[in-house]
């Protein structure tokens, strides 16, 4: 095999490999905390001097012990997200945390994030989960699976997944890692029937196959932010 052959080879698994490691890229150096108030704009954040760094920068009192209300939610869940915006010694680790409260028949409603993978750890109660796979010729196929507290669950990087508390009586807890620093999150009903300025009801009555008065409808709801 010709030397330029190998080298194309050895490119090629590079690439495969860099982007195998982690969703975020990899540090350079032992840390960099991220200076919020840099002008410059990088993907990421701009690295605070290291002579200003100190270890309030990589903590955070964020009282994950504590539960949080799940009463105000039309969908009877509460997500505390610790991300870089909150946390800057996170800044190019590839890692977040949240910690997601469930009401009795609570959930966290389908939604995807676009730059993370996330495992999930039940900490109290029982949770139903799932994702669906992408477009595939096996597309959109449905894994599911009820936890019971120390279970743990991964959501594949991307897809769609959702949380469901099915206890009437009973509230849940998780936490959740994120292989991102800054993972986004979509809320699939939010971003499709709340966007701003809404999608054209006519491209949405097709996509769904049903009438514009529907789409309208939908529309015309609240659609709010469960995650904080």
């Amino acid at each position: 095999m010709a030397a330029s052959t190998y080298f194309l080879l050895a490119a090629l698994l590079a690439v495969v490999t860099s982007h195998a490691i982690a969703s975020d890229p990899s540090p350079l150096q032992d840390f960099c905390v991220a200076d919020m108030h840099s002008p410059v704009r990088v993907n990421g954040f701009v690295c605070k001097d290291p002579m200003a760094v100190n270890a309030e920068d990589f903590f955070m009192a964020a009282n994950l012990d504590k539960p949080r209300d799940t009463k105000m939610s039309k969908v009877g869940s509460n997500v505390t997200l610790v991300n870089v915006m909150k946390l800057p010694g996170l800044n190019t680790l590839g890692i977040s945390l949240a910690r997601i409260d469930y009401a009795p028949l609570g959930e966290n409603p389908p939604h995807t994030h676009p730059r993370a993978t996330e495992i999930l750890t039940v900490l109290e109660g029982t949770l139903y989960v799932g994702f669906v796979t992408s477009n595939t010729d096996n597309g959109n196929k449905l894994f599911t699976k009820v936890l019971n507290k120390g279970d743990v669950f991964v959501f594949p990087e991307g897809l769609i997944h959702f949380q469901f508390n099915p206890v009437h009586d009973k509230p849940a807890v998780a936490i959740a890692a994120l292989s991102s620093q800054n993972p986004g999150a979509i809320t699939i009903a939010n971003a499709v029937f709340g966007s701003k300025p809404p999608i054209s009801d006519d491209v949405l009555a097709k996509a769904f196959q049903v009438q514009k008065g529907t789409i309208d409808w939908l529309q015309a709801q609240f659609w709010e932010n469960n995650h904080y």
